[in-house]
Formats: structure tokens, C-alpha cells, sequence
């Protein structure tokens, strides 16, 4: 048997006694033959063993060696219950810190070393330069403008009177809908019901406060139950839990305008002395780069988001800190402006919409939670909900960073050099 620290890595102990060694073979003419499915090994062995022999099987099926996706350091115990299926091991990600960065937040208030997960060269000396130039600049400003957690029931009626009934409905019940709805959770409130019509397809787009948790599963049950009570008080039909309104996982106009997540603002005011320093450039560069390339580039090539890199930062820090990377996608929604002031400029980014959360999920996952240790925001915050606001802030300010950095190589030509020096191809 392994010991402990080998269990925990996922590391063979050695050499297997010729019964592991026929009880492995076994199992894998089982799952070969069909009579034992992939996903039933946990039944049978210890999860650390059941990822061995699984990773095992793969290897003999594709002849590929997997001897270094079987090396890990998180705890499996968890995270085949709750992150993921047929595990056969991890892959790893290079982390990286960019920092310190001041922040003067709502909620994030002080010093941040920035952990970001990426394999993109130069993003986090990138970051790392945006955030020397917050910290000069006296700390970036950053508030949170919304907090609310959707999902949108789409439902069938039989004519548009029927529809716009159902709406109606929803108006007058909307007290015993949002008890329904918080009768599911002892966290979540519900904060908001709107009602959309397209002929006689009825979208209810909920809103919750999930605290500390990015709150999907949470919403999802108890939209389920306000569904089902709109169901049977309205004779609508429920077509599906989720009817593409809420947006989850995709880019949508919709959370622009009405947030989702945590709306998150960040701003920093730069000086002229300042931009020359760091940047190399000027305040009238500055701006008519951000004017010309996120504004109008952005408005003539038809996109949703209006930054320069956004998604970037964003991304890897929803990696190292355990959120939902398909989430990232909302941070390409991100606005950056630059307004000429007296002294300099004023840079801010908008994030309308953030899904990030401090508890549940893969924040719970030993690589993770000592990132979100390393940020201050681990856990439930006190009170609750402060932790998620107060990380959000901070991706907030790890997205200004970006864009000030990149903005500034534009301005002044040097994004080429840059890539070029740290070996980028």
C-alpha cells in the first residue's frame, strides 16, 4: 500500500504484488468486455485507486503514457464527488503572480499578489507592469455596482394573451414565488423577477443573492421549484429550466445591460509623469488607442465586449482560484475607457458580469483554495457574501492592470519587442 504523501500524489507505491497485478488485469478485461462501466470503478476501489487503474486502462487502449497527468497534490476524496468524473489525474497549469497591487475597494482594501494560471507567455509580466503602475498611481478604485445570480425558465404558452397572462401572474404571485424559491436554500434570497415574451415562448428571468457562492447550482434548484408553481398556476408548459436568458456561458447583451454575477467597476487616475514613466507613451496616446481599438474597432467588428484583453486576466485567475473557467467568457464583456483629466487620464474597466464565488465548487480543491488563502477571500466572508464581492473587486483590478499594460505597449510600439524578448512566437 502507498502512504499517505504517495496516496496524495497520486503516485504508485512501487512495485505491485502479483495480486494487484492480476486484480488490475482483471478489471480492465472488464472494462474492455463491458461488464464493468468506466465510471463504476469508484464503487469498487479507494479513489485514489480507481484513478490509477482508470488511467491505467486509458493507456493501454490509446498506447499514449499519462505518467505525469497521474501526479498531483490534491486531495481526490472531494473532487471525484463534486468536480469531476472519470478522473484519470490532473493537468497542470503554470501559475504565476503578478503584484503587489493597491487596491481601495469596497471590499478588497490593501495590497494583492495576483495569482494567475496560464500557459500565454508575457501576460503575466504584462499584468505585473499594469500593476506597478496602479500602485504608483496611489491604488486602483474599485466598487461592486450589482450582485445577482440568474436562471431563466422558458415556458410554452397557447397564445400571446396566454403570454402576456403569464406575466401578469407572475406580477401579483411574486411573494409566494420568491418564499417557494428560498424555501430550497438556506442562503440564497431571491431579488428579482422579470418576465420577457417572443410570441408564446414566456422567459422568467430570476435573480438571487447567493452570498459567497458563484450560486448556479443553488439557483437552479430553486428555479425549479418557482417553475413549477408558474406551471401550475398559469397552465404553461415548461420547456426547459434554462431558456438561454439567464445568459449562462455565453456572451449575451442581456447581462451587459442587467448584470450578472457581480458587476464589478475599476478605475485608476494616471499621471502624466506617470504614463511617460511606465509606459512610454503619453496621455493623448493612451487615449486615442483605447478610442480607435476598443471603442471603434470593437463597435465596427460587431462585439460585445469593448477592451483590449479582458478575458486574459479574467481566465486566469478564474483558474487558479477555482471558478468556473467557462465563466471567463463573460470578462470579454468588459468595457475599458480612458478620459482625458487635468492631470493625466482616468482608465476604467466595467465588468458587467463576474461569476465568481468563494465557496462551492472547484474552490474547495487544495491548489485553488491556497489561491483564494493567498488573496484573504477564502471561505464564506463575514459577513456572507463579502468574500465574492471582495474577490470580484480584486479581478477587477487584475483586469485594469491588463489593459493598462497592454494599452501602453500599443501606444508606444513595443508589443512586438515584448513577445519577442520573452521568447513568444
Amino acid at each position: 500500500m502507498a502512504d499517505d504523501a504517495e496516496r496524495r500524489t497520486g503516485k504508485d507505491s512501487g512495485a505491485k504484488s502479483g495480486h494487484d497485478k492480476d486484480r488490475e488485469t482483471i478489471i480492465h478485461n472488464r472494462l474492455r468486455d463491458g461488464t464493468l462501466k468506466i465510471y463504476e470503478l469508484e464503487k469498487e476501489l479507494s479513489p485514489i485507486d480507481a484513478i490509477r487503474v482508470r488511467r491505467g486502462f486509458i493507456e493501454q487502449e490509446t498506447g499514449a503514457t499519462l505518467k505525469n497527468i497521474g501526479i498531483f497534490s490534491i486531495d481526490v476524496e472531494r473532487v471525484v464527488k463534486r468536480n469531476c468524473e472519470n478522473m484519470i489525474g490532473t493537468v497542470q497549469v503554470p501559475l504565476g503572480v503578478a503584484g503587489p497591487v493597491l487596491v481601495n475597494g469596497g471590499y478588497a482594501t490593501g495590497n494583492y499578489w495576483l495569482p494567475l494560471a496560464t500557459t500565454e507567455g508575457a501576460l503575466v509580466a504584462s499584468v505585473n507592469r499594469g500593476c506597478s503602475a496602479i500602485t504608483k498611481a496611489g491604488g486602483a478604485e474599485a466598487r461592486i455596482l450589482h450582485d445577482g445570480m440568474t436562471r431563466a425558465p422558458v415556458f410554452a404558452a397557447d397564445s400571446i394573451i396566454h403570454a402576456a397572462q403569464v406575466g401578469d401572474w407572475v406580477k401579483v404571485h411574486r411573494d409566494e414565488l420568491k418564499a417557494a424559491a428560498e424555501s430550497t436554500t438556506s442562503h440564497g434570497k431571491l431579488t428579482d423577477i422579470v418576465t420577457f415574451v417572443a410570441g408564446t415562448s414566456v422567459f422568467v428571468r430570476l435573480e438571487f443573492d447567493t452570498k459567497d457562492a458563484m450560486g448556479m447550482n443553488m439557483v437552479t434548484i430553486a428555479s425549479a421549484k418557482v417553475a413549477d408553481m408558474i406551471a401550475q398556476g398559469t397552465g404553461v408548459r415548461l420547456i426547459a429550466l434554462s431558456g438561454n436568458m439567464c445568459t449562462d456561458k455565453k456572451p449575451a447583451a442581456i447581462n451587459g445591460i442587467m448584470g450578472r454575477g457581480r458587476s464589478v467597476v475599476a478605475g485608476v487616475a494616471l499621471s502624466h509623469r506617470l504614463i511617460k514613466e511606465v509606459f512610454k507613451t503619453d496621455a493623448k496616446t493612451l487615449f486615442e488607442v483605447n478610442y480607435r481599438k476598443n471603442l471603434v474597432g470593437s463597435a465596427r467588428a460587431g462585439s460585445m465586449g469593448f477592451n483590449a484583453h479582458a478575458v486574459n486576466v479574467v481566465a486566469a485567475m478564474f483558474i487558479a482560484c477555482g471558478q468556473d473557467a467557462a465563466h471567463a467568457i463573460d470578462g470579454s464583456t468588459c468595457i475599458t475607457t480612458v478620459d482625458f483629466t487635468d492631470t493625466g487620464v482616468y482608465v476604467a474597466v466595467t465588468l458587467p458580469s463576474l461569476p465568481v464565488g468563494t465557496v462551492g465548487g472547484g474552490t474547495g480543491i487544495d491548489t485553488q483554495q491556497e489561491c483564494l488563502k493567498l488573496l484573504g477571500v477564502a471561505g464564506s466572508g463575514r459577513p456572507p457574501g463579502t468574500n465574492a464581492k471582495k474577490l470580484a473587486e480584486i479581478i477587477g483590478a487584475g483586469v485594469l492592470a491588463g489593459e493598462l499594460s497592454l494599452l501602453g505597449a500599443l501606444a508606444a510600439q513595443h508589443l512586438a519587442r515584448a513577445h519577442q524578448q520573452l521568447g513568444r512566437g
